[in-house]
């Protein structure tokens, strides 16, 4: 391999080293909330109580009971509450 060789895969694995710890940085769950009734059709992050029992499995846009992880302090500005709604007897 020629030292431009090594310098080019130095670069891409530095880019690469850069970007996941960017990742990790943002699933970070100190730095996040949940805020319930924002995740779109499909997007939820986890189970919905009474509703389903997977990530992935939101059927409609904003349910109140579909939650997902957002940066922390940003939930009401997207229209979402921190609490899940009142459980239905």
């Amino acid at each position: 391999m020629s030292n431009r060789h090594a310098v080019v895969a130095a670069a891409i694995a530095g880019l690469f080293a850069i970007s996941s710890t960017a990742l990790a940085a943002d699933n970070d769950p100190a730095k996040q909330d949940k805020c319930y009734g924002v995740a779109k059709a499909g997007k939820n992050d986890c189970a919905a109580a009474g509703v389903h029992a997977c990530a992935g499995m939101a059927k409609t846009d904003n349910h109140p009971a579909e939650w997902k992880y957002v940066a922390k302090g940003t939930c009401q500005s997207l229209g979402g509450k921190s609490e899940p709604p009142p459980k239905q007897k």
